[in-house]
């Protein structure tokens, strides 16, 4: 398993890419375990890296395509014959022309960047037609968020938007030991797999009610969604005596699709 070079040309964690390397053997191999990886699927890693986990996923695969903004870290793996380089921002990534040209959906995987894992997440949801599957590395507290039920405090707008599309679970916790540098939080790896057949919405209509819903989650849902239900001339019914995290997400999606 290749480690993080000790030589004067080692790579130095930027800390504007949110780098933290991923060194641990035992959690690279449970990961790759959780993704179990075939000869043939079309994956997309985020953020290679010092290619840590790249490498045992290319030997499985015989190809792979890595997004990687940092420029020397992409020349590094430029000099890999099997890696297909994109260097770019990733929240700038058309996936579906990635998805085009393998001629299949694609598998995305990384160790996403602490400072921007809400944003790609939301990058991808735009694009989810185009994915078979993603596992990611994210913030314990994030992938808490995701998977929230009902009447928790970590279900919000992130549970509602992700769970509509996706079915979701926390697969592998990651202590901060296991990178280099060692980040301040803990970790964990999520599998998110696409719903064969989701409910039928306008993402932006759901995300703009989900937003004004959880706009003020410690008051009843007639002082946040209510006015803003009104302002949208909805005059269906609606349970406006609660609290948005004790509104299901197929309730909102119904709410959504009556507008």
């Amino acid at each position: 398993m290749p480690q993080r070079p000790r030589n004067s040309g080692a790579h130095v964690p930027r800390k504007r890419f949110g780098q933290h390397f991923l060194t641990d053997p035992a959690v690279i191999d449970g990961i790759v375990r959780a993704i179990a990886p075939r000869p043939g699927d079309a994956m997309v890693e985020i953020g290679p890296g010092l290619a840590a986990l790249t490498q045992p996923l290319v030997e499985r695969l015989g190809r792979l395509a890595v997004i990687e903004l940092d420029r020397d870290l992409a020349a590094r793996l430029r000099a890999h014959p099997q890696l297909q380089v994109v260097e770019a921002d990733v929240l700038q990534v058309d996936f579906r022309a990635l998805a085009q040209a393998a001629g299949q959906p694609l598998r995305v995987v990384g160790n996403l960047p602490y400072n921007i894992s809400t944003p790609i997440l939301f990058h991808l949801l735009g694009q989810v037609d185009a994915v078979r599957d993603q596992h990611f590395m994210l913030q314990k507290e994030v992938i808490d968020r995701m998977v929230a039920e009902p009447a928790t405090s970590d279900y919000g707008r992130l549970s509602v938007m992700l769970q509509w599309r996706y079915a979701m679970e926390d697969v592998l916790f990651v202590p901060p030991e296991a990178f280099d540098p060692p980040p301040r939080v803990d970790s964990a790896v999520v599998r998110m797999v696409p719903h064969a057949q989701p409910a039928v919405v306008d993402s932006t209509r759901l995300s703009q009610l989900v937003q004004a819903a959880f706009s003020q989650r410690r008051k009843l849902l007639r002082h946040a969604l209510g006015p803003w239900l009104e302002a949208q001339g909805f005059t269906g019914s609606f349970d406006l005596q609660r609290r948005a995290e004790e509104v299901p997400v197929a309730e909102y999606v119904a709410l959504a699709q009556a507008l």
